[in-house]
């Protein structure tokens, strides 16, 4: 039998691509979301993707700066350029913010994939947006990295992704406005997201048969509507 040695650049691209697919902060939280952290499944605000979120309404409600996913949020899987459907309402939301805004991804800036920074390096220079640079996966909370970047509470933040169970859940475990948006397409997405999606989409549909609401939060006041589809 012939054995098989891995370089060590060999094995770092391995353990890099195992990381982005195995979530394992995700799947502890899945669990929680069945049981004792059911509300933190559902976002406050429910989208087809960012174009129809009135920024301005956002902001004039306290709140003081947003942090956006990036794949399937902003750009396509694993792409450097703006969908068209994200592009200006994302300028919209730098001005309304004055530029208080931040990618958190699962691979660019976390420490265990990117620790030179240069993917979020190179993200900045596609996007003109920072990128965070963190230690933990969403959706494990670092309230004090988020704090320390914007200078606010996270109560005072917002969580706009595409994922539920990492996204929406980070944002609601730390009391932060979430937005929920639908993915652009499920083109270069592994198995494992694929397989997650149906779980998120499932889940939110027990929640919310069984009359579960997103977790209050103190600077929305019921029926509050962020969208531009306001009437």
């Amino acid at each position: 039998q012939r054995s098989v040695r891995l370089s060590g650049a060999a094995m770092e691209k391995l353990n890099k691509g195992l990381s982005q697919r195995v979530n394992l902060a995700g799947v502890r939280f899945a669990l929680q979301l069945f049981t004792t952290k059911r509300r933190h499944a559902l976002p406050h605000v429910a989208v087809e993707n960012i174009s129809t979120v009135d920024w301005r309404k956002v902001r004039a409600a306290g709140f003081k700066g947003c942090v956006f996913d990036k794949d399937n949020t902003l750009t396509d899987p694993y792409k450097m350029c703006f969908h068209p459907d994200a592009r200006d309402s994302f300028r919209e939301c730098l001005r309304a913010f004055e530029g208080k805004v931040v990618l958190l991804s699962n691979s660019a800036g976390l420490e265990q994939y990117d620790p030179k920074g240069s993917e979020a390096d190179a993200i900045e220079k596609k996007l003109g947006c920072p990128v965070l640079r963190h230690k933990r996966k969403k959706p494990a909370a670092e309230p004090e990295v988020l704090e320390r970047h914007f200078g606010a509470k996270t109560g005072e933040l917002v969580m706009v992704g595409d994922r539920t169970l990492t996204d929406i859940a980070f944002g609601n475990s730390m009391g932060m406005l979430t937005v929920k948006c639908e993915p652009f397409t499920s083109r270069g997405e592994n198995l494992f997201v694929k397989l997650a999606r149906r779980l998120e989409a499932l889940l939110a549909f027990v929640l919310r048969a069984a009359g579960c609401a997103p977790p209050d939060h103190p600077l929305v006041q019921a029926g509050t509507d962020f969208t531009f589809t306001a009437s």
